[in-house]
């Protein structure tokens, strides 16, 4: 099958990301620097040559995602579809915290093994990130040789890439620091993998960290 380009986007700025809170699964608004950031992308999308331009775009169910796709999708004449396994992983006890905020022995259980030492009430992370995998290649598989822009979140997106690239998943956090609100990665996807995600298809990182124009 032929490979499929997806330019990954983590959702603009929130009002808990601005002070560094956990918003996993937690619904939280954009801030107003964060609509600004959606515009951006939007720009940026149609101003692509058309050859380089998403034929769709998917985002996470979360209001922050949709309302970041919504602009990009506008402005390419496309509707804004939806995956329920892009949403962010749930970070139990820590939702809507700082490191700060938690006890010391948890926030230094998941500094040493962010995967094995995830916070109590946690999605496990290694769950999270096949249903993450599961879906780009689901997404990669019904656009076989286009691109599609797909607007998610900045852990779930990291442990996709680790997963896709074969970096083991604790590593996740120092291979990939952070995930800038609104700027494009480019994963080059074979979905040859089966779409339950058992098996990996053939991935290449292209580009990560894309600032805006």
């Amino acid at each position: 099958m032929t490979s499929t380009t997806l330019y990954l986007v983590r959702h603009g700025e929130t009002v808990w990301h601005a002070e560094n809170r956990y918003a996993g699964s937690s619904d939280v608004a954009l801030t107003a620097r964060g609509a600004e950031q959606a515009e951006r992308l939007g720009r940026w999308a149609a101003g692509l040559e058309p050859g380089l331009k998403p034929a769709e775009v998917w985002a996470s169910p979360l209001s922050r995602a949709r309302a970041t796709a919504a602009p990009a999708a506008r402005a390419l004449g496309l509707t804004v579809r939806i995956d329920a396994d892009l949403a962010e992983v749930d970070f139990g006890s820590a939702e809507g915290r700082t490191l700060a905020e938690l006890p010391p022995e948890q926030a230094a259980a998941f500094r040493a093994d962010p995967v094995g030492g995830a916070f109590p009430g946690a999605e496990d992370f290694r769950l999270a990130a096949k249903r993450g995998t599961a879906a780009l290649r689901r997404i990669a598989a019904g656009a076989p040789g286009g691109r599609v822009l797909v607007v998610a979140h900045n852990t779930l997106l990291r442990l996709v890439l680790c997963e896709s690239l074969g970096v083991p998943l604790e590593d996740y956090r120092r291979v990939f620091p952070l995930v800038r609100n609104c700027s494009p990665m480019e994963l080059r996807i074979d979905p040859a993998g089966d779409p339950a995600g058992d098996r990996a298809g053939d991935a290449a990182l292209l580009a990560y960290n894309v600032p805006l124009p």
